[in-house]
């Protein structure tokens, strides 16, 4: 598809740090591989000296695939596409050495960590659901903003900080001797290790000589430290995100990384894409109208050139068992009316809790239905014990792996027996 002016100035721009602040459904990753091939096809980079980043291991994937679409999958040979955490992953790999790791390293999921705090804080926090999901919380939110254990307990403002500052140290000193990683040590240990040793942050801002960076809106501050540390002086990079699509902010993402760019950069280009080419004017009329109620440091203003679009329509229900009644009602009375089939027709809802309700209305109506989503196959407990056995085959070390599998299947140990066998 032939690029708008936006996009094309967006694609071409490559001597000095960038910024395309990219609207909803305005063609952002479209930039982003035409770009890519841009600057192997026509400004003399190496594929292998370009890295791509992106949030997701889906949207990973469609760029990847993309990529080989447009230039060939042996141009793009050697081309690095994948999320923050497997980057980090990779540099965590190639320098386990000077990390002092051993290579096989296990990592831990939000499960596991949560059964590793559950035994290390029986005493403190007497297996309390709530409080091991606050200090997990509280965890990762230090390590997201570059806080190590010793830190912690200075920035600690009241008792409890204080406890779950000392626990953090705890939980930090059983990971390294499980020689275990967590997700958030995915982006931390890297960028610690490239800010703290000169000899691998050179090999690595050899290693990528130019950077674009997918939803830069949802980096928060370990991921941005970590952009900085890879550009470097040179500062060969593109970010393309939208303040206005930043909903993680819960889990540390800083949208204000943007702003941050034009400080820590001068030279910061900013490209603003604005023609939308998924909704109707009326769609992004009243997309707009809320929009312009959020605080902006660069505003824009999407617009379509597609047709004007049928009239919005609000339904209001008495409760939620209505709700449910009337949105199966509209599906049956639209497919009625436009001949058209169940398969045409998404919901979205904000909450898992929701989609009981739903499920039960489309049952009762005979609506054949697909859940997307639902509890993840790595997340079956079946599944995370066949992972515990291969993680120790790997990694004997691994205790937490090994309490996991040792009575499955029932082999009649008990806890006494545990520490004798270990």
């Amino acid at each position: 598809m032939k690029l708008n002016p936006g996009q094309n100035e967006a694609v071409h721009y490559v001597s000095d740090p960038c910024l395309v602040l990219a609207g909803a459904g305005s063609g952002k990753t479209r930039v982003i591989i035409n770009k890519i091939a841009y600057l192997v096809e026509k400004c003399g980079y190496k594929a292998r000296n370009i890295a791509a980043v992106t949030f997701t291991n889906k949207a990973a994937r469609e760029m990847k695939e993309r990529v080989a679409q447009s230039m060939g999958r042996k141009e793009a040979r050697g081309l690095w596409i994948s999320t923050f955490h497997t980057l980090g992953l990779e540099i965590i790999k190639r320098e386990h050495k000077v990390l002092g790791l051993k290579a096989g390293f296990s990592l831990f999921d939000d499960q596991d960590t949560f059964a590793l705090l559950k035994e290390l804080t029986q005493d403190e926090l007497d297996e309390d659901k709530d409080l091991i999901k606050a200090l997990a919380s509280a965890i990762s939110n230090w390590k997201g903003g570059l806080v190590i254990p010793q830190q912690a307990r200075s920035l600690a403002k009241d008792e409890q900080g204080q406890l779950f500052a000392m626990l953090y140290q705890r939980y930090a000193q059983h990971m390294k001797a499980y020689n275990a990683l967590d997700f958030d040590d995915l982006i931390l240990i890297p960028t610690l290790l490239l800010r703290m040793n000169d000899e691998v942050r050179t090999r690595w801002q050899t290693r990528i000589q130019y950077l674009l960076v997918d939803e830069y809106q949802d980096t928060n501050t370990s991921q941005y430290e970590l952009v900085k540390l890879l550009v470097g002086e040179r500062a060969r990079f593109t970010v393309v995100g939208d303040d206005d699509q930043s909903i993680y902010s819960w889990r540390g993402a800083k949208p204000q990384n943007l702003v941050l760019l034009g400080k820590d950069f001068p030279k910061l280009k900013l490209i603003k894409l604005e023609q939308n080419y998924r909704s109707s004017q009326r769609i992004l009329r009243a997309a707009n109208i809320l929009i312009a109620n959020n605080p902006h440091v660069y505003d824009k203003a999407l617009f379509s050139e597609l047709a004007y679009g049928e009239p919005l329509r609000v339904l209001i229900a008495a409760n939620e068992e209505q709700e449910a009644e009337r949105v199966v009602a509209e599906i049956i009375r639209h497919k009625f009316v436009g001949r058209t089939q169940f398969g045409d027709y998404a919901l979205l809802y904000r909450g898992n809790h929701q989609s009981r309700l739903l499920e039960r209305a489309l049952m009762t109506n005979r609506i054949p239905y697909k859940l997307s989503g639902g509890t993840s196959f790595f997340a079956r407990a079946e599944i995370k014990d066949i992972m515990a056995y291969l993680r120790l085959v790997v990694n004997p070390d691994d205790d937490n792996a090994f309490l996991r599998v040792v009575n499955l299947p029932k082999r009649g140990i008990g806890l006494c027996h545990l520490g004798a066998i270990r």
